[in-house]
């Protein structure tokens, strides 16, 4: 509440009691604004070519190369050197040649979760090498190397060989649900 016997109203009075009051246009000059500069948005773009030149994080995600090869890390390394050298039975295939990349990502959803179900042990999935992509580069094998590591029933998937489809195509092993 604010009272005309408030002490702390009446020290303040009495400690500007002596100031005064600049006269008008004596405000301080004012700095011109720096011009903007986009700096990090040309930093982000060369960060971005930087990261694309990279080699993959981890080896066993990726292979250099055409060659597509993963495998969970609980998954012994000679299952996977078994499944790329084409030793495990393929129970069923699909072919995403002419899909685009929705419609390949529903396609391969539903036959993934076919194969789980039906508990098959080891399907082929052909995604074509790229060639007529242009410089985006193979749209398909993209999509199916990104998103079969982030399947859980998904245990390692490699190119297959030469005769089913070479680099593009590749041989996925599942877990059974048991």
């Amino acid at each position: 509440m604010n009272t005309p016997d408030d002490p702390d109203k009446d020290l303040f009075r009495e400690a500007m009691r002596e100031v005064k009051p600049l006269p008008p246009g004596n405000e301080a000059p004012q700095a011109p604004k720096p011009v903007a500069q986009a700096r990090f948005t040309r930093l982000d773009e060369r960060e971005v070519l930087r990261e694309s030149l990279l080699p993959p994080a981890d080896d066993l995600l990726l292979s250099t190369g055409d060659e597509l090869l993963f495998r969970r890390p609980h998954v012994p390394e000679d299952v996977l050197i078994r499944l790329r050298r084409g030793h495990y039975a393929v129970d069923a295939e699909i072919d995403l040649h002419g899909l685009s990349g929705a419609q390949a990502k529903e396609v391969l959803r539903e036959f993934v979760t076919d194969a789980v179900q039906r508990e098959l042990k080891c399907i082929r999935i052909v995604h074509g090498k790229g060639r007529r992509s242009g410089p985006r580069g193979p749209v398909l094998k993209n999509i199916v190397n990104r998103w079969l590591q982030h399947i859980d029933p998904v245990l390692a998937f490699a190119s297959a060989r030469a005769v089913d489809g070479g680099s593009g195509a590749v041989y996925v092993l599942l877990k059974s649900r048991r």
